[in-house]
């Protein structure tokens, strides 16, 4: 090899790993609040203001099938089949660092207060902690195919899909603490301390889809109640005393008090995923019919067109 072209070979892979290194997405302003949707038949991030305008997409190359905000200024994109989950700098939209996962990826979840990031693999059937930078503290073997969480106090609750277990792990040490009895394909979930309850959908199995949301005493683990809302609630979301859950089966969004009474319900969306809560507006995903809809007092006050097949729903209030 010639001396010109040794010279031209090195500046090429120069360019290349410069370019890898500088990957990045449009910046999102720190002082900015925003709704997200991570939509996976096309992976995006679409990102919107409090007056449903859109402030940036993220167009994905990567087969990306969840994230979650870790801090404010972070967010963690993972998929089921990639092996590495990318976490990025929202401000600066530049990719911080890749975490070695493993294939079987299937929902990360961020606590602010230990600053912890928790990540299950359904290949592994494996909980796995980290620290908000992405280091790899601690892991643990659970049950069959571990996916929803929810955090109270010192404890993760995480539900194993294909199981009928609900796992409680401490998050200091990741050890486990307790198991409860749940229904088969459960999946959703939603701690709410003052109540000493937790709630838990589902999608039923088989020919029996779940028609209830399960509400079960957050310091034994027994259901106190079962408040009918059909088909398959798998969504829930919270502020102040009123909660919103979404039931994909039938395209209804109820909106309950904190002991479960439904107040209002309404037919929202087609084939619903996620619901959210954001600034004094409910915000539902409709994801075959890729659209988000802004809902305030009972009324829906925008319908905003989004990337394919929105899954999930991220909030940032600044």
């Amino acid at each position: 090899m010639t001396g010109r072209r040794i010279i031209y070979m090195s500046m090429l892979c120069v360019c290349l790993i410069a370019g890898c290194s500088n990957e990045h997405y449009a910046e999102v302003d720190p002082h900015q609040s925003f709704v997200a949707s991570m939509n996976i038949l096309q992976p995006s991030l679409t990102i919107y203001d409090k007056k449903a305008k859109e402030i940036a997409t993220w167009s994905f190359e990567k087969a990306y099938t969840g994230a979650v905000l870790v801090g404010y200024d972070s967010i963690l994109l993972y998929g089921h089949q990639l092996d590495e989950a990318d976490l990025y700098e929202l401000s600066s939209g530049k990719k911080l660092t890749a975490i070695e996962t493993g294939l079987g990826v299937t929902n990360a979840y961020y606590n602010d207060a230990s600053e912890q990031l928790f990540i299950t693999n359904s290949r592994t059937n494996e909980l796995s902690s980290y620290s908000a930078q992405g280091r790899l503290l601690q892991s643990i073997k659970l049950r069959n195919y571990p996916m929803s969480m929810a955090a109270s106090g010192e404890n993760l609750y995480v539900i194993n899909y294909k199981d009928t277990v609900l796992s409680v792990v401490s998050m200091k040490d990741l050890q486990l603490v307790d198991e409860w009895d749940i229904a088969k394909s459960s999946h959703g979930i939603l701690v709410l301390p003052e109540q000493d309850s937790i709630w838990i959908g589902g999608h039923g199995e088989g020919s029996s889809p779940n028609q209830s949301v399960d509400i079960y005493n957050l310091n034994n683990g027994k259901k106190v109640k079962e408040v009918a809302m059909p088909l398959m609630p798998v969504g829930f979301a919270k502020q102040d005393d009123e909660i919103a859950v979404i039931s994909h089966g039938e395209n209804e969004l109820y909106v309950t008090d904190s002991a479960g009474v439904i107040k209002w319900q309404a037919e929202i969306g087609a084939n619903p995923f996620a619901v959210a809560y954001f600034k004094k507006a409910i915000i539902v995903a409709g994801y075959d019919d890729q659209t988000l809809y802004f809902i305030q007092d009972g009324n829906v006050t925008a319908e905003i067109r989004t990337g394919k097949g929105p899954f999930q729903l991220l909030v940032r209030e600044g």
